[in-house]
């Protein structure tokens, strides 16, 4: 009878969210196109592949698991303990280890799991079933060997792209756009002939023309070859040929058969329904797609002066240079 009652309680909120978006009319652009603009952030405990942690939920956090598992998650776990970090007492470094380079003061994930059409999910990803994506053998072996050979220390061409403020890590300025540990906003500019996404995440800027064409297939831009044409109410945006240094790390990884497709369509007024569908014939087996909701927000982006003042990639550097001395030393 419980399990009765819960799974009226779903369709009823499933129900009542389906009408919402059937009964909401957008703002209007001048010449009559949904207005997308403003500012927005993805920032959620939600992320792009299903933790193994949430395995046994699926996709959809049911109403009555969804305080526990909120509590529970190691971010908001983190921020309440602060990394059970004691006052005046210096680190001692045993986090480093597992690839943490902050402590909870510095970081802004988001408190809460990402709501997709009044749902709360545990990925983005929608399909397949899994959360998961869907690498072949071979897409898994080309990763591989992308991130060995851009995680050495030779020089900075063997850092990886975000620490070299080149373009925003974990994919924020995608395609798909993903959010991070920090820095989740977003700008939206319109115009009849062009979208401009401004990323807060190293101040990336994707600037889309409208009923435009692809550039000849010779130029690989950071963040993809992007044009978009309306579908209804809906802004339809196709990606193909990433930057080469960026395709085969990017949560998206493409070669230069795949694409990426987002589609933008306004929700709400709080919110923008964010669709994206990856192919790929040589990194996955199929086909995978997902969702995500960008919030509105009275918030702004900050500017991201990457390499103002940083002096963290020289001191990998530096201390890479005086490691090898060490050892020629021996």
């Amino acid at each position: 009878m419980n399990t009765l009652k819960r799974l009226l309680a779903i369709a009823v909120v499933m129900l009542a969210s389906t009408a919402l978006a059937q009964d909401y009319l957008p703002a209007r652009t001048a010449s009559g196109k949904p207005d997308l603009q403003g500012f927005w952030t993805n920032a959620s405990l939600t992320t792009m592949q299903r933790s193994a942690n949430y395995r046994e939920v699926g996709l959809i956090i049911p109403d009555d698991r969804l305080v526990e598992l909120t509590a529970d998650h190691h971010q908001n776990v983190r921020q309440a303990t602060d990394d059970n970090q004691v006052q005046g007492q210096v680190p001692d470094g045993k986090d480093l280890g597992r690839g943490r380079g902050y402590n909870a003061f510095w970081v802004d994930p988001g408190s809460k799991f990402g709501s997709v059409k009044g749902q709360e999910r545990t990925s983005w990803i929608t399909y397949p079933e899994d959360g998961r994506i869907p690498f072949s053998e071979e897409g898994s072996q080309l990763r591989r060997q992308n991130f060995s050979k851009f995680s050495g220390n030779d020089g900075p061409e063997g850092r990886a792209l975000g620490e070299r403020c080149i373009i925003g890590f974990g994919s924020t300025g995608g395609p798909p756009m993903n959010n991070v540990l920090y820095n989740n906003m977003y700008q939206i500019v319109q115009t009849d002939d062009y979208l401009v996404i401004m990323v807060e995440m190293v101040h990336d800027a994707r600037i889309i023309p409208i009923n435009g064409e692809h550039r000849p297939d010779a130029l690989e831009p950071w963040l993809g070859d992007s044009v978009a044409y309306w579908d209804d109410d809906t802004l339809v945006v196709e990606t193909v040929n990433l930057h080469p240094q960026q395709a085969p790390r990017n949560s998206a990884a493409l070669t230069k058969q795949g694409k990426v497709i987002e589609r933008f369509t306004r929700y709400s007024e709080e919110q923008i329904l964010y669709e994206f569908e990856v192919t790929d014939p040589v990194y996955y087996t199929e086909s995978w797609r997902g969702e995500m909701s960008f919030n509105a927000t009275d918030t702004q982006p900050y500017e991201y002066a990457c390499h103002e003042g940083n002096y963290g990639l020289t001191g990998i550097l530096a201390g890479a240079r005086r490691l090898e001395q060490l050892e020629d030393s021996n």
